[in-house]
C-alpha cells in the first residue's frame, strides 16, 4: 500500500522519545546547540493508543448552562430556588411596580418532576401602554443578532382571556428588537406555545420580556428561547462546538452521578442500583427498562460508554475502598466489557484492588509540571494503565488567565505522556470552558461570553497533539540551534510541502483575550531546508513541530 505526501511527523512521534533520541546541549553565550537523531524504521515503531488525547467536560464556570448549551433563558423552569414555594426566581424580574403586578411561585406546574411554576397577576385596570410583566436577561445578557431567528417555547395557563406580548429588547428595555403576540387561545389548561422572533437589530445584552395590559392571572413554566442556527440543530453553540472539533478528541469524559465515598457501606446498595440504571440508560437496548427511556428521548442507538470511574479524588476517604469493590463487582457483572477506573494512584506502588486504569490528577506550577514530564518513566508496565484525566498549570503567578508559560509546561508534560504511552492510555486538560462572567476556576482552555470566544495558549497547545505528532519544547530563555538527523525514512523528503509550526510570544506571561484573541497562537510556515539532515532554530520559550512531507511512502 502506498500514498503520496505523507508527513514524517507521524513517524517522529512514534520514535522521538522511545528509540533513538540523543540530545547534546551546550551553552555558547546566549545561544545553545542541540542535536536530535531519529530512526523512523518501521520495525522500531510503537503504536500510540487511539485514546490518548481527549476532552473533559464539567459543568463549572457556566460551561454548560450559559455556555455550550445555546439556551438563552436563565432559570427557565423557575426551579433555581428549589422545590419550596414561594421561591427566589432570579434572574427574572418584574416590569412595572408593585401596584400593577404581583409575581410569585407555586406548585401548579403540569410537570410532575419539576412542579414549580411562576404565577403572574396583573393588578392594573389601566396598565401602561407598554404593558407590565416579567423579563429575563439570560446569562449576563442575551446575544440577539439581526438576521437570525429565535424560537420561543413556553407553557402557559390562564382562566381568563389572555393578551400577551413576547419581546426581545436591549437590556434597558428601550430598544425593541422583535415582538410577537399571543391572544385568542384557550389556555384554561396548560398549553405549549411556540413562537418565532425575528429581530430587526443587534444587541449583545438583550433580554426577553413577557408583558400584558389585561388584568388577570397567567401561569408560566419552562420558558425557552433558542437561536435557530445551533450546531446541527442539536442545541449547542456552533462556534464553541467547532473549537472542540478542532482538537479532534479521541474520548469525552463526563463527571459521574455523585460521590459516595463518605457513605457507610451498609447503605450503599441503592446507589449501586442508581449507577446500574444509569448504565442501562446509556448502554441498554431500546427494549430495556431504561434504554427505552433513552429511545423515547430520540436516541435509540446505544451510547459508546466504555469506561466508568468509581469516585473522584476519593482514594483517601474512609469508606472509599469498601464502596469501590461493591460498585466494581456490580458493574463488572452487568457489563464485563466496561473498563473500571480507580481513584487510587498506582504510579509508585501496586493497587490493592482490581482496576483497569487509575485516575491521576495534577494541578501545579509550571516548573513542577515541566519536571513531571518524567513522572511515569519508572511506573510498572504490569497492571492497571494510567488515565491523566485532569492536568493544568494553575498557580496564579504562572498561569494568569491562561499564559504562554503554562502552555509550554503542559506541552512538555504531554510529550512525557507520549513517551510513556505504553502505560498512559488517556489524558485530558481541565477545565475545558469558562464563561468570562463566572471564573469559578482559573485558568481554562476556552474563554467565552454571550457572543465572543477565544482559545488560551493551553488550548492551542493541545492542537499540536490532535494528530499525535512529535513536537519539541524549549522551556528556556535562550534560542537553540537545532540539528535533526533522520534515518529509516521510506522515501525522500518533499521540501516544498514540509512545514514548521511554532507557538511562542514576546513575553512568557502573554495571554489571549477578547481584544487580542490571536496574540499567542501557533504560526505555521514553510520549511525550505527540510531534509533528512537539517538545521533549525528553536525560539526561546517555544513549542515547535516539524512536519516533513514524504514524496511517497510504502510500508515494508
Amino acid at each position: 500500500m502506498g500514498f503520496k505526501e505523507t508527513f514524517f511527523s507521524a513517524f517522529c512521534y512514534l520514535l522521538l522519545f522511545s528509540v533513538s533520541c540523543k540530545c547534546l546541549a551546550a551553552e555558547l553565550d546566549m545561544v545553545q546547540t542541540a542535536g536530535l537523531e531519529v530512526d523512523a524504521s518501521w520495525n522500531l515503531s510503537r503504536k500510540i493508543p487511539d485514546t490518548l488525547f481527549g476532552l473533559f467536560f464539567e459543568e463549572i464556570n457556566h460551561a454548560g448552562a450559559g455556555g455550550i448549551w445555546a439556551e438563552l433563558v436563565s432559570n427557565r423552569g423557575f426551579e433555581a430556588g428549589g422545590p419550596h414555594t414561594p421561591s427566589n426566581i432570579d434572574p427574572w424580574s418584574i416590569i412595572g411596580d408593585e401596584s400593577s403586578i404581583y409575581v410569585t411561585t407555586d406548585c401548579s406546574s403540569c410537570f410532575s418532576q419539576n412542579i414549580v411554576a411562576l404565577r403572574m397577576e396583573i393588578l392594573c385596570d389601566n396598565c401602561p401602554a407598554s404593558g407590565v410583566g416579567i423579563y429575563n436577561p439570560g446569562f449576563w445578557g442575551m446575544n440577539i443578532e439581526e438576521g437570525k431567528a429565535y424560537n420561543l417555547v413556553m407553557y402557559i395557563r390562564s382562566l381568563e382571556s389572555v393578551e400577551l406580548t413576547a419581546s426581545l429588547t436591549c437590556s434597558d428595555g428601550l430598544q425593541n428588537l422583535a415582538s410577537v403576540s399571543v391572544q385568542g387561545i384557550d389556555l384554561s389548561n396548560w398549553t405549549k406555545i411556540e413562537l418565532q422572533l425575528l429581530p430587526e437589530g443587534t444587541c449583545r445584552t438583550s433580554r426577553l420580556e413577557l408583558t400584558s395590559m389585561r388584568k388577570g392571572i397567567i401561569w408560566f413554566d419552562q420558558v425557552s428561547l433558542m437561536p435557530s442556527d445551533t450546531y446541527k440543530g442539536h442545541g449547542f453553540r456552533k462556534e464553541l462546538l467547532y473549537m472542540l472539533l478542532e482538537l479532534r478528541p479521541q474520548f469525552l469524559r463526563f463527571p459521574g452521578i455523585s460521590h459516595h465515598d463518605e457513605v457507610d457501606t451498609t447503605i450503599i446498595e441503592p446507589f449501586v442500583k442508581d449507577v446500574l440504571d444509569s448504565l442501562e440508560f446509556a448502554r441498554g437496548s431500546a427494549e430495556s427498562t431504561w434504554g427505552s427511556v433513552r429511545a423515547a428521548m430520540g436516541h435509540p442507538e446505544r451510547f459508546p460508554l466504555k469506561y466508568v470511574a468509581i469516585g473522584n479524588e476519593d482514594c483517601e476517604k474512609e469508606f472509599y475502598r469498601g464502596n469501590y469493590l461493591k460498585f466494581y463487582d456490580a458493574i463488572h457483572k452487568a457489563y464485563p466489557d466496561i473498563q473500571m477506573i480507580s481513584n487510587c494512584d498506582g504510579s509508585s506502588r501496586p493497587l490493592a484492588h482490581p482496576a483497569d486504569l487509575y485516575d491521576f490528577h495534577v494541578y501545579t506550577s509550571a516548573a513542577n509540571l515541566f519536571i513531571m514530564k518524567n513522572k511515569f518513566d519508572r511506573t510498572s508496565r504490569i497492571g492497571p494503565k494510567v488515565f491523566v484525566s485532569e492536568y493544568a498549570v494553575n498557580e496564579q503567578r504562572d498561569a494568569g488567565k491562561g499564559s504562554l508559560l503554562a502552555s509550554l509546561a503542559e506541552a512538555a508534560f504531554l510529550t512525557g505522556l507520549e513517551k510513556n504511552s505504553d502505560v498512559v492510555q488517556m489524558a485530558s486538560y481541565a477545565p475545558l470552558f469558562v464563561n468570562d462572567n463566572d471564573r469559578t476556576w482559573n485558568p481554562d482552555a476556552i474563554v467565552f461570553n454571550s457572543w465572543q470566544q477565544y482559545g488560551t495558549p493551553s488550548y492551542w497547545m493541545q492542537t499540536y497533539f490532535r494528530e499525535s505528532s512529535g513536537s519539541i519544547v524549549n522551556f528556556g530563555p535562550n534560542a537553540v540551534n537545532f540539528t535533526i538527523s533522520s534515518r529509516g525514512l521510506q522515501a525522500g523528503v518533499n521540501t516544498a510541502k514540509s512545514t514548521v509550526t511554532v507557538l511562542t510570544s514576546g513575553n512568557l506571561l502573554d495571554e489571549n483575550s477578547f481584544s487580542e484573541p490571536n496574540k499567542v497562537v501557533p504560526v505555521k510556515s514553510e520549511l525550505p531546508d527540510a531534509s533528512e539532515e537539517m538545521e533549525a532554530v528553536l525560539a526561546p520559550y517555544s513549542f515547535t513541530s516539524f512536519d516533513l512531507a514524504l514524496d511517497q511512502y510504502s510500508k515494508l
